[in-house]
């Protein structure tokens, strides 16, 4: 399978997936630490992609998404943003409302 083809299936596979480097539990960087934190206040589950065990979908997904740094957080196969923005949509409420709606609709499907 072409790395495309594996990139595309993963953010087609869950509906909250977040590409990071290190995991949930470990980040391995201050904007995947702060990214995590505002993906877990929102208090659901989500699948991520560790890219630095991962160095062929840490070469290739700029390149899908047209977006050059990590992490990258998707959402019903969008790519919302990075820390920067995901912060920002926590702190304004937006996040929460986009997480919870997105897991409703998986429930539906």
């Amino acid at each position: 399978m072409d790395i495309f083809d594996t990139i595309k299936e993963q953010i087609e596979t869950n509906s909250i997936l977040l590409y990071m480097k290190g995991s949930p539990n470990q980040p391995q960087c201050g904007f995947s630490a702060r990214t995590v934190q505002a993906l877990m206040g929102c208090g659901e589950r989500f699948a991520y992609v560790d890219i630095l065990s991962n160095p062929e979908i840490r070469a290739n997904l700029p390149k899908y998404a047209n977006w050059p740094t990590f992490p990258q957080l998707w959402v019903d196969g969008e790519l919302i943003g990075g820390c920067d923005i995901v912060t920002e949509m926590f702190e304004s409420g937006e996040l929460q409302t986009l997480i919870k709606d997105a897991v409703a609709q998986q429930a539906t499907e």
